[in-house]
């Protein structure tokens, strides 16, 4: 399975150096792709169409960015996986990490958005996310920063957060309105 991930690796990271313009969209991309989602979820809780619903899912977004970071640090207590660039796999773009390569945090964050407004019924939006969470996580594989299967398990964490919010935090609960009341 190693050999498969580190190929995929290996070949979406090649496609890094043959365009100085292309290199830099990506390392712009997985520098800012988290903050603008982040802004464009924060930004809409002034939307006037059924702002009640809109503000719950908003915080439910937020809820599951913020659960799934921290799987995140469960994960990476027993997982110390190097990143690929340490491994002769990549080449790198960008600075080094400090921190262990699996599970992705940017996967993680943009997934965990998309799959709130996905589970919450905002067909339109969440799918707007998903593209922008696929190209953030595509971004960190081909700056070299991440195995091809370290985005694949943070998507997953993100989900599972999103899932795991939707279970507990409900629409409609004394919660759920003071929370949504905000502003």
């Amino acid at each position: 399975m190693y050999e498969l991930d580190a190929a995929v690796t290996h070949a979406i990271n090649g496609l890094a150096g043959h365009s100085a313009a292309l290199d830099l969209l990506m390392i712009w991309i997985s520098s800012i792709g988290v903050p603008l989602l982040v802004l464009a979820v924060a930004v809409q809780w002034w939307r006037r169409p059924d702002r009640p619903h809109m503000r719950h899912m908003l915080v439910a977004a937020g809820f599951s960015f913020l659960l799934g970071l921290g799987l995140n640090q469960l994960i990476l207590l027993e997982v110390h996986r190097a990143r690929p660039y340490d491994g002769g796999i990549t080449n790198l773009l960008i600075e080094r990490s400090a921190d262990f390569s699996f599970p992705s945090d940017h996967a993680t964050a943009t997934f965990a958005i998309a799959a709130a407004f996905l589970i919450h019924g905002s067909r339109r939006a969440g799918l707007a996310f998903l593209a922008a969470a696929c190209l953030v996580t595509f971004s960190r594989v081909f700056i070299g920063t991440h195995y091809a299967s370290d985005v694949v398990g943070g998507a997953l964490t993100g989900v599972i957060a999103a899932l795991i919010v939707r279970a507990v935090y409900r629409e409609g609960t004394r919660a759920d309105r003071l929370i949504t009341s905000i502003l």
